[in-house]
């Protein structure tokens, strides 16, 4: 495989500003309560965390965009929160993101909470996670509104990124309606998928199953470079799409192109603190770059490092430009 020089990584990131890319899917609010553990409580065999600060951030399909927005891209997000004070903080939080549009394609549906991940942290260690959410697909008027919003988009996108987390947004409907209209309008779409909804991501340019899920839809256990190959091209021919990137943890991707020989790209992390939110981060470097003019086997070495910074940080995070371009070897920059 021939290495991303730096000068052609500054290239593509240089270019991905101001590109116009669309997120559609799941929006969550991510909330962290940070704290220390001194002692075991007397009531329960848990250990008892002393609080010290909490913090929000956006999560989901919310943190794709936030990814896309650290990269300079103009992003906008469609998708859906309730009439809630979680709901309000994804828009508070969006708007201070800088995404296009924070308020005209959030739909508010009353009849569920805004999906919240709460999770306690001791001394860098997530100690457990509480969830508050409605997982039921979304009804028939809001679909048409998220069908409206993403087809009015579309008209200027430069790709468009589906991250599907199985919270109900995402729908066969609203698929089957703006699939489709991508493909005419030639915009590129990248599915962040979940296994619900499988079969109905057609058509797609590329989608990014994690390694655990290629291989449960598939209905194989061979987690080896060749078993991943053979999946990602069961994949394809599946779903009709035109590549398939399979994000494998400490092991790095497997990407396959079509009419291609699979691509494996090594792991970029140095330490893993914390893999929240990786798959944001490759979706929206993915889209990113291709909107910028990469070539995909590009596109996915760039992604790469991205989430080689991500998971060394503790809790939701993203990769700015500016560090996605120091984690390439200094002596090499021109």
């Amino acid at each position: 495989m021939r290495e991303l020089t730096p000068g052609r990584a500054g290239e593509i990131v240089g270019a991905m500003r101001g590109r116009g890319v669309v997120v559609f899917g799941d929006v969550m609010l991510d909330e962290f309560v940070w704290g220390d553990v001194t002692r075991i409580s007397p009531e329960a065999p848990v250990p008892v965390v002393d609080i010290r600060r909490e913090s929000v951030h956006l999560g989901g399909a919310a943190n794709v965009l936030a990814n896309l927005r650290a990269l300079g891209v103009r992003a906008t997000l469609v998708g859906v929160v309730g009439a809630d004070r979680a709901g309000e903080r994804v828009r508070t939080e969006l708007r201070e993101a800088g995404a296009h549009e924070p308020d005209a394609n959030l739909i508010t549906d009353v009849s569920r909470p805004t999906t919240l991940k709460t999770r306690i942290i001791a001394h860098n260690q997530l100690v457990v996670r509480a969830d508050r959410e409605r997982r039921a697909p979304v009804d028939g008027p809001v679909e048409e509104r998220l069908v409206a919003a993403l087809r009015r988009l579309l008209k200027e996108a430069e790709a468009l990124i589906v991250s599907d987390y199985d919270k109900g947004a995402v729908t066969p409907y609203v698929l089957g309606e703006i699939l489709p209209a991508a493909e005419a309008a030639g915009v590129p779409v990248l599915v962040d998928p979940k296994l619900r909804n499988f079969d109905s991501y057609r058509p797609a340019t590329l989608v990014t199953p994690n390694h655990h899920e290629a291989l449960r839809v598939t209905n194989t256990e061979d987690d080896t470079d060749v078993g991943m190959a053979s999946a990602a091209r069961l994949i394809r021919e599946r779903l009709g799409c035109s590549s398939v990137l399979i994000t494998r943890g400490e092991r790095g991707m497997m990407l396959l192109e079509e009419g291609g020989e699979p691509t494996y790209v090594p792991t970029a992390a140095r330490e893993v603190y914390d893999v929240t939110g990786a798959g944001d981060t490759v979706i929206a470097t993915l889209a990113a770059s291709l909107a910028a003019g990469a070539a995909l086997v590009e596109a996915a070495m760039l992604a790469n490092h991205a989430a080689g910074l991500v998971v060394g940080k503790v809790g939701t995070a993203t990769a700015t430009a500016e560090e996605l371009l120091a984690s390439f070897p200094p002596e090499a920059r021109p």
